[in-house]
């Protein structure tokens, strides 16, 4: 799970399916963690009870100071820690992502180049039909033995020692 973390950098050479599965259930797992903090100060009751007010035909709104005073300091410290694990994890997840491509002989380029795309408008809609190409591609085995990236992980002794 935390391979990819300690190949922090390390956009060359092969990651396996089971790298970088696990690797996304950590993120997941981290990512629900954070959520729940998030959530645990989310000030639900409060922004309901303004929101029923309103609808009845209050005619007194809500002023913007009043309802951010309502988010409590554990929304803003799970919002703060969210954001700061996704600066953290988005480096290493683009490297195990063009890894995991890599170990089915694919250039990380294709991945680079469906990120940028899914930042255009209108090509963005055709983007989303290439992540889940994307999501078949990394469910699918990597290219037995070794290939243009490097050596198969899967096999890392190879059979050349008794050639």
């Amino acid at each position: 799970m935390l391979l990819p973390l300690k190949r922090y950098f390390d956009f060359t050479g092969r990651s396996r399916r089971m790298e970088f599965w696990m690797f996304q259930l950590f993120v997941m797992l981290v990512n629900l963690a954070l959520m729940m903090v998030f959530f645990a100060g989310f000030p639900l009751a409060e922004l309901a009870a303004i929101s029923e007010a309103e609808s009845s035909g209050g005619a007194n709104q809500v002023p913007p100071q009043e309802v951010l005073a309502m988010f409590g300091p554990l929304f803003w410290l799970g919002l703060a820690l969210v954001m700061l694990w996704g600066l953290f994890i988005f480096i290493p997840s683009l490297a195990v992502t063009v890894r995991r491509l890599h170990d089915r002989d694919m250039s990380g380029w294709w991945y680079g180049g469906l990120l940028i795309a899914s930042f255009l408008p209108i090509v963005n809609i055709f983007a989303m039909l290439g992540f889940l190409v994307l999501l078949v591609l990394m469910f699918l085995p990597g290219t037995p033995g070794p290939n243009r990236f490097g050596p198969d992980p899967k096999d890392p002794g190879q059979a050349t020692v008794f050639s």
